[in-house]
């Protein structure tokens, strides 16, 4: 009756999460799309419009894919309340997906499960809310940190504060299924090298380095299967 009785509950919070993000959505693709123009028109200078659909085109394009990427890869991860959250206040890969697979991890929820939706939901929410609370102090204190932030002595530190934020979480996942994570990071590692043109693509690149990672556990699933 309980179990019954959560899923009832849980499938109507669904349908709320679902109603509100669409809702956001749709609000928040307006607003974006809507600004330039608004301000153009105001400022009286908008664009040739045949000129800024061609150029619209042309990068949508190159984006488009790595968009379908990113929304099959994480909407798994993050669960619906999570996905909405994510994609409206955006930093992705930087801040959201990290917080999001360490909370889980912390808790031992797995995807697709409920728990796994609450968790997500409220990491990337606290997420959220500590990037504005932090931007809101890095407006105010902006001028007074300007010699401090702009310290040649630091600026080594601000270039490499993602490689290392990665770097930290790969490590614990490497240990953990190296034999799968260790030929992936060695074929993407040589692939940047030898294209460096690619490190500016990194979002579209998910899609090698994803097919490679699961090809091998696939391969690897099949060997263990037959030795069994």
């Amino acid at each position: 009756m309980n179990e019954e009785k959560n899923r009832q509950i849980y499938e109507k919070y669904l349908e709320a999460t679902h109603r509100l993000g669409r809702l956001s959505c749709a609000l928040t693709l307006v607003l974006l799309i809507a600004a330039p123009f608004v301000m153009g028109a105001y400022l009286g200078a908008m664009p040739d419009l045949g000129a800024f659909g061609k150029g619209f085109a042309s990068i949508g394009l190159v984006y488009f894919v790595s968009c379908v990427a990113e929304y099959l890869i994480y909407v798994p991860m993050l669960g619906a309340g999570g996905s909405y959250l994510a994609f409206i206040t955006g930093n992705l890969i930087n801040m959201k997906i990290p917080c999001a697979v360490n909370a889980r991890d912390i808790v031992g929820a797995k995807s697709g499960t409920a728990e796994n939706e609450i968790i997500a939901t409220l990491s990337i929410a606290t997420s959220s809310l500590v990037t504005i609370l932090v931007l809101a102090l890095g407006v105010l204190l902006l001028i007074p940190l300007q010699p401090v932030l702009q310290s040649p002595a630091l600026q080594p530190a601000f270039d490499n504060v993602v490689p290392a934020l990665f770097g930290a979480m790969a490590c614990k996942y490497y240990r953990h299924n190296g034999r799968v994570a260790c030929p992936t990071l060695l074929l993407m590692a040589a692939l940047f090298m030898l294209v460096p043109a690619l490190t500016g693509s990194t979002s579209f690149m998910i899609i090698p380095s994803g097919a490679a990672a699961i090809g091998l556990a696939y391969l690897f699933y099949r060997r263990d299967a037959a030795r069994a």
